[in-house]
């Protein structure tokens, strides 16, 4: 695995802080009803994403979600102005303004979305694997899916075929504590999860969530494995959300001094306290970085709210993207 560093730890800070207020931006444009449908956010379990990306190669490996997907193609090396844009509608947005929250694609980063069937990305994912498979290449895909979706008969599947074929492929369930509003205590007659994996022999186990440097360390362990031919892992990233399953939760499955308890193990914070600690940086460099990433944030709001709406004209425009298309009579 790479070397985690004094620059890993600062760009942890910047990325994750980066993915914290784009969030809290986006909750609050949502408020305004500038951004529209459902809306998920991702505010504490950035450490799930940091790590993850510490451990993949850019070049070549892929990711793919569910519908907690605003800040995964940014970090994946997407503009965060077009992610905006997407959540606006707008048709500067990664899918032209007609994906919106729960469907942001970026083919150029590797990042393929952006689900909102439950439990629907957990077959494309191995399906991805599979293609790199057939065509020779040492890429891995990382698939993402959280407790709930675990519960899907498609998982089961997928979890049987990966491992027939030995595709290069993680599966990670993000454990949030709760499926929409249900503990995970009453989803299943278990509650660790990673041990479904068993059933089918797979490498499975857990992973503190909230430390980017063990989600790092085996991250890099299963994508070693896929790369040498030895097929998939499953990982159980314990993990929390701070705000509600979307926007419209009210939340009254849990109480505030639950949040609270998990607040004190932020992940943004646990960084930030290693940074300090090892004096890699100071409090002036730090507070550049925050006032960076407030001015970054600012910008995507900008582009954002300046950019057009898709022309009626584009709806048929992009049902066919190949203009000779062969089926069309």
């Amino acid at each position: 695995m790479k070397k985690i560093t004094k620059e890993t730890y600062l760009n942890w800070y910047k990325d994750m802080l980066l993915w914290r207020k784009f969030e809290d931006k986006l909750a609050a444009v949502y408020i305004q009803q500038k951004v529209r449908g459902f809306l998920h956010l991702y505010n504490g379990q950035e450490a799930v994403l940091a790590g993850a990306l510490h451990a993949m190669d850019l070049s070549k490996d892929k990711m793919i979600t569910a519908y907690r997907n605003h800040v995964q193609p940014i970090g994946m090396g997407e503009d965060p102005r077009r992610v905006m844009a997407e959540l606006y509608g707008k048709v500067t947005g990664t899918s032209h303004g007609m994906g919106g929250s729960m469907h942001i694609f970026s083919k150029k980063h590797g990042f393929y979305g952006g689900h909102g069937i439950v439990g629907g990305q957990i077959p494309l994912g191995a399906g991805i694997a599979f293609a790199d498979k057939y065509k020779g290449s040492d890429a891995v895909t990382l698939t993402y899916f959280g407790d709930g979706a675990a519960r899907q008969g498609s998982l089961h599947e997928t979890f049987n075929m990966a491992m027939n074929w030995k595709l290069p492929v993680i599966f990670i369930v993000e454990n949030n504590g709760y499926a929409m509003g249900t503990s995970v205590e009453r989803t299943a007659n278990h509650t660790d999860i990673w041990k479904l994996g068993l059933g089918y022999e797979m490498p499975c186990g857990p992973v503190d969530g909230m430390n980017p440097v063990k989600v790092a360390e085996a991250v890099n362990e299963a994508i070693e494995r896929a790369r040498r031919g030895d097929g998939p892992t499953f990982l159980e990233m314990k993990t929390y959300r701070y705000r509600g399953h979307s926007m419209s939760d009210a939340q009254k499955y849990r109480t505030k001094e639950e949040v609270e308890e998990y607040k004190k193990i932020d992940p943004i914070t646990q960084v930030l306290d290693v940074i300090k600690e090892k004096k890699y940086a100071s409090d002036d460099e730090i507070e550049a970085i925050n006032n960076d990433v407030k001015n970054l944030v600012k910008e995507c709001e900008k582009f954002a709210e300046e950019s057009p709406y898709p022309e009626t004209q584009q709806l048929y425009d992009m049902v066919y993207e190949q203009k000779n298309y062969p089926f069309i009579r």
